[in-house]
């Protein structure tokens, strides 16, 4: 990933170091004064909100849209657990990169590790995530398998 490619994501299970690498997506994010809070820096929970639509956008740039996904093939995908560690703020009119990878795919689940950094000469990291998602049948939302396409789309970026 740009800038500190030795910044580890620490899985709430084991609690390692592991280097992330292999960036596979990359989405800007402008920090506009909505996602600032009280003290001018943004608020925490929108940076889950700028990882989800990197995420979003990521499918759609491999020709995934996840509404025609639920009405073609009644598949939805959920959040099933997010960790997330706070380095720095970002700050109002900040321009981000949400850079992400697909750490690991499953018959049901997607791991994904994001990190938010600032989109300068010198990136500073600001945000570390670890997002899993489930595919889930849209009228249930039970377990699902996740379609192969996406499965072969998704593992070809890898």
């Amino acid at each position: 990933m740009s800038g500190d490619t030795t910044t580890p994501i620490r899985q709430a299970s084991e609690r390692q170091p592991r280097v992330v690498s292999d960036v596979n997506f990359v989405w800007p994010v402008r920090v506009y004064y909505e996602d600032t809070d009280a003290g001018g820096v943004v608020y925490y929970a929108n940076y889950l909100k700028f990882m989800e639509r990197a995420r979003s956008e990521w499918l759609r740039a491999l020709g995934v849209e996840q509404d025609s996904l639920a009405a073609r093939e009644s598949v939805l995908f959920v959040v099933h657990r997010a960790e997330v560690e706070f380095r720095a703020p970002a700050r109002f009119n900040d321009l981000l990169s949400v850079e992400s990878r697909v750490a690991k795919i499953g018959r049901v689940r997607i791991t994904f590790e994001q990190r938010v950094v600032t989109d300068s000469e010198s990136p500073r990291l600001l945000c570390l995530g670890r997002i899993e998602v489930a595919s889930v049948q849209a009228q249930s939302f039970r377990p699902v398998p996740i379609p192969r396409t996406i499965i072969s789309e998704l593992s070809s970026e890898r």
